[in-house]
């Protein structure tokens, strides 16, 4: 079957360009980079390292040395928020949000249980942080202030200037999340106050299972394993030389004309054919302010469960509640975050596209939809009575 993959909000197809990348570092540069001091093929394996860091260094205008490569944004985020806190003699106090990623959430309860003091903000309908409740909350202890860059779920983007100009005002370390919105939303940290970045290659088209944290400088941060001095001492364990330079290559081939306007334009198309042709829909989040490639919608009087599976059985890819969505038949959290309504929640599902999907794809995709909800609104209990 040919499928029609809607679901890079969770992981997107690695270009040929970086697969190629890869397996020539795999048959190449397979010694350990840590090697540069014993063997040639160490410092050329080094060197091919370096260079990907200073690929994803200078993508949010920073020094490479002020990257940390990890395993991907949930690693990031955890050394980010657990690293710091741990790190810090003084001030105990920590603030997130309710729609934040699994990630950034459990390592605040996991600091909660080491006696940190959490404040998880509520937000807005459309997913963001209300500055006025920010402020309500800071205090001389707060020492750190975490966030998405953009929705995992919603795509909403964060109105993240006013926030880090709040922390700024304060002196509070900022970590902003860009698992989600990196390269299509342009950092330059030379020009924003932010202590911590978390980047991610396997929504850009980048391999899976490789990632980085921005730590700027003088910002100190306690390593979570021990083992030799990788990464700046932060970091203990081999290198994955060929995902690194992986990313570094999807870094390189990121195109705003494909990756961001040609998904933009499959977005509005989606939104104005389901309008069309389906009755009882939301958009959710910010459909105005959100991420180019990220669609999440409620058919409402309909199980976003089933629609999943129906889409599947026609070869289309999408996923009901979040892109790391649980074994659980909880309603999406982000969703209940924002609205409060079970059967909001409950019917959402997101679609995400690529520079890969088409035109046509969406067209499709769009009269199964209608197919699907008029099937299962025969046999939901909330149809409309006649």
């Amino acid at each position: 079957m040919d499928y029609i993959y809607l679901d890079n909000a969770t992981i997107t197809k690695p270009h040929k360009e970086v697969i190629e990348k890869i397996m020539t570092i795999i048959e190449n540069k397979y010694a350990l980079a840590t090697s540069q001091f014993s063997h040639t093929m160490g410092l050329e394996s080094k060197e091919v390292y370096e260079e990907a860091r200073n690929i994803i260094a200078h993508s949010i205008g920073a020094e490479s040395k002020n990257i940390v490569f990890t395993s991907g944004s949930t690693e990031s985020n955890n050394l980010a928020i657990k690293g710091y806190a741990r790190a810090k003699k003084r001030g105990n106090h920590l603030i997130t949000t309710s729609v934040s990623e699994r990630s950034v959430l459990n390592s605040m309860k996991t600091l909660k249980k080491e006696g940190f003091d959490i404040t998880v903000l509520a937000v807005d309908s459309s997913g963001r942080i209300k500055p006025e409740e920010l402020e309500k909350v800071i205090n001389e202890n707060t020492i750190l202030i975490s966030f998405e860059l953009a929705n995992h779920e919603v795509g909403t983007i964060e109105n993240y200037r006013s926030i880090v100009n709040i922390a700024k005002k304060h002196n509070i370390a900022v970590h902003i999340d860009a698992s989600y919105g990196y390269l299509e939303i342009p950092i330059n940290v030379n020009e924003l106050y932010v202590d911590l970045i978390t980047l991610t290659a396997h929504r850009i088209h980048g391999p899976s299972g490789i990632g980085a944290l921005y730590i700027k400088k003088r910002t100190g941060i306690k390593k979570m394993m021990d083992g030799g001095f990788n990464e700046m001492n932060l970091r203990a364990g081999n290198e994955s030389i060929p995902l690194a330079v992986g990313f570094g290559r999807a870094v390189e081939l990121f195109d705003r004309e494909m990756d961001v306007l040609h998904t933009a334009k499959l977005k509005k198309l989606l939104i104005r054919q389901l309008y069309d042709k389906i009755k009882h829909i939301s958009i959710n989040g910010d459909p105005d302010k959100s991420l180019n490639n990220l669609l999440n919608v409620t058919f409402h009087k309909v199980e976003g469960e089933s629609v999943a599976l129906h889409f599947d059985m026609e070869g289309i890819e999408v996923i009901t509640g979040s892109a790391c969505f649980s074994k659980s038949l909880e309603p999406s959290y982000v969703l209940m975050a924002l609205y409060n309504d079970h059967e909001r929640a409950h019917g959402s599902i997101t679609f995400s596209f690529s520079r890969y999907n088409t035109r046509n794809e969406i067209l499709k995709t769009a009269d199964v939809a209608k197919i699907i909800v008029d099937k299962l609104m025969k046999i939901s209990p909330l149809k409309e009575e006649k």
